[in-house]
């Protein structure tokens, strides 16, 4: 889910050789667009199947940690992140003369092309970069603008600790791209981070979406599995989705709006 801040003299002409990434959604976007002889190192999490879609190709590059030691010694001639993380990594990197290139979340559907454009240009790749853009385009664009006629249906993604997406997010922007409205704004207060069990029993969406990391048992995650959320949520009212298909704006992401769409023609076949 980023978007790139500063890509200084726009597209290199020639490609990078040894690309560091210490972010998720650049080491993903890497392995779509530049050759794995080419990358120096991804985050650890890229080879992570319960967060990465790509952990499989992931497999074949080496991983870096992300602190100034590894970073450096990794002698990149390219080095991307998130400005948010790795703040003492990506500071060493520059202070070592290091390009670096850092990127902001996407929040939009409409965005993932222009991230995809940006890391390309980077490398040193910006056809591969506009071919891929381009392909996901046309296929955004082939979607319906809304669901149509009639109510929209609701829906809620609700994670672990009750934690729930609100608007100015990829996923609620997937939300309505889908035909769905987001309930989840209007559930214990419009900026709260979670929401209780009960709030969402007593209101309760047409579709209870339901998103989980899928590594090992936790309390936290335990409430997705609470009895009274069974019954309340029966198919086709619930869908089951792991963290990864949300985390990152990626040309899979539009897979995961194949499936909400899906899912709400069968909620409105259901009626």
């Amino acid at each position: 889910m980023l978007l790139a801040v500063v890509l200084a003299g726009g597209a290199r002409a020639e490609p990078r050789h040894r690309i560091v990434s210490l972010n998720l959604c650049t080491d993903q976007l890497l392995l779509q667009l530049v050759p794995a002889r080419d990358i120096a190192g991804l985050s650890p999490l890229a080879r992570d199947c319960a967060y990465s879609v790509m952990c499989g190709e992931a497999r074949s590059v080496p991983v870096v940690r992300p602190t100034a030691e590894a970073v450096v010694a990794a002698r990149p001639d390219l080095v991307l992140g998130g400005r948010y993380a790795s703040v003492t990594a990506l500071l060493a990197a520059r202070q070592a003369g290091m390009p670096v290139e850092l990127f902001d979340p996407v929040e939009r559907l409409a965005d993932i092309p222009g991230q995809i454009v940006a890391v390309a240009n980077a490398a040193g790749v910006p056809a591969r970069g506009r071919e891929l853009a381009e392909t996901f385009r046309a296929r955004l664009a082939a979607y319906p603008v809304s669901a149509g006629g009639g109510a929209v249906p609701s829906a809620v993604i609700y994670a672990a600790n009750g934690f729930v997406t609100r608007a100015g997010s990829l996923a609620d922007d997937m939300l309505v791209r889908a035909g769905f409205r987001n309930a989840a704004n209007g559930l214990d207060g419009r900026h709260a981070l979670a929401v209780s069990l009960e709030s969402l029993l007593t209101r309760p969406p047409d579709l209870l979406i339901v998103t989980r990391s899928d590594v090992g048992t936790s309390m936290a995650q335990a409430m997705l599995d609470h009895p009274a959320l069974r019954d309340a949520f029966p198919a086709p009212h619930r869908l089951s989705l792991p963290d990864r298909m949300w985390l990152c704006g990626l040309p899979q992401t539009l897979d995961t709006l194949d499936r909400l769409i899906a899912v709400r023609k069968a909620l409105e076949i259901s009626r």
